[in-house]
């Protein structure tokens, strides 16, 4: 599944880099003006108005390919993996772990922790602040 990841972002890749040139090599609406009065593109490779179709074409085909290609990521992004003991990772996090085997309560585990005597309650309540 990791190398069919990797071959479609490879090919998205290439489609990305493809439109930014095809973009770039395209003129803008006012060259066609220029060309009208003899601006010398009728002589050229495509001809006067085979350019810009081809170039157009060329840019909705990658761009086409572009999407395409998002969409696959997307897909193969919200797959399950093999390795995953099943659900999402917020599924995964709500599991509680198996609690460590512990001798007594947890302050007592921590050394150099000084416990206070336990107090009644009336003391502690008499130490707790009156809210405002």
């Amino acid at each position: 599944m990791q190398v069919m990841m990797n071959l479609v972002l490879l090919l998205q890749l290439a489609a990305a880099v493809a439109m930014i040139g095809l973009v770039l090599m395209q003129q803008g609406k006012g060259a066609d003006m220029g060309a009208a009065f003899g601006g010398g593109s009728s002589g050229s490779l495509f001809g006067a108005t085979g350019s810009a179709n081809f170039l157009s074409r060329s840019t909705a085909v990658a761009a086409t390919l572009f999407f395409v290609c998002t969409l696959a990521l997307a897909y193969f992004g919200n797959l399950p993996s093999a390795d995953a003991a099943g659900g999402s990772i917020l599924d995964r996090a709500a599991t509680p772990a198996a609690p460590a085997a512990s001798s007594g309560p947890v302050a007592a585990q921590i050394p150099g922790l000084v416990q206070a005597p336990a107090a009644s309650g009336a003391a502690v309540a008499a130490s707790v602040p009156a809210s405002r």
